[in-house]
């Protein structure tokens, strides 16, 4: 049995657990989607797997569901970090969605010399990221973490976390190394601007750092962001 609605909450799910509503959910499923008592909707909050449950109390300002049967478990995505330059602010909402659905763990904002964009919401790139797990069916949300600077990213660096360092520049070059160890690993996505000389050298000494070709061709940030995601799942992650 499943349901058409699926909702992210973040409270325990289980057999007959009770499930409170905030506002804006009670809106959505009562205003919007006109659910009324008895209806059926499935849950997830990122820890319990997905759960069927039923309204049992419908308001305009709140409510309440209750869980019935577990639906799916939980599936937790690989360990696969995504870290990209902030862009436009419509681009960048797209670049977090479908990191989300397609699997990454954890999605990190780097402020790179070249990044040319403004205040990152991340309060906003997480209801994002929220959004794209319900759509997607999945039942993990990702972590959308604060911006860091990358140089100061990479001095805490975990050695035993690989990263893929997408470069334009090797689109000219025809170069880039393959992608086989398993393991911990992060996708590194430049600003528009491409890295600076200096960032570039400073990833080069770095022993995790792998870098990969793109393709013949200097693609946009956000399709670039698609496409190392779609290269490293089809080397080492769950699309098999």
């Amino acid at each position: 049995m499943s349901a058409k609605i699926r909702l992210y909450v973040d409270h325990p799910l289980g057999a007959g657990q009770t499930v409170p509503l905030e506002r804006a959910q009670a809106h959505y499923l009562f205003g919007v989607m006109r659910q009324t008592v008895g209806g059926q909707v499935a849950l997830f909050n990122g820890r319990d797997g997905e759960w069927l449950a039923e309204v049992t109390r419908a308001g305009k300002r709140d409510g309440e569901l209750s869980c019935l049967e577990q639906t799916r478990p939980l599936r937790m995505p690989p360990d696969l970090w995504l870290c990209f330059a902030p862009i436009k602010k419509a681009r960048t909402d797209f670049i977090v969605e479908k990191a989300t659905e397609m699997g990454a763990a954890r999605i990190v904002p780097v402020m790179t010399e070249f990044t040319n964009a403004g205040r990152v919401q991340t309060d906003r790139l997480q209801a994002h990221a929220v959004e794209a797990a319900e759509q997607c069916g999945g039942t993990y949300v990702p972590e959308v973490a604060e911006p860091v600077r990358l140089d100061r990213l990479l001095d805490g660096w975990d050695g035993a976390r690989h990263l893929m360092f997408c470069d334009e520049a090797l689109a000219a070059e025809g170069g880039g190394a393959g992608l086989e160890t398993r393991g911990p690993w992060a996708i590194l996505i430049g600003p528009e601007g491409g890295f600076s000389e200096k960032e570039r050298a400073r990833l080069g000494r770095l022993e995790a750092a792998v870098a990969v070709r793109l393709g013949p061709r200097i693609l946009r940030a956000d399709t670039a962001a698609v496409a190392a995601l779609t290269l490293w799942q089809l080397a080492l992650g769950d699309w098999g």
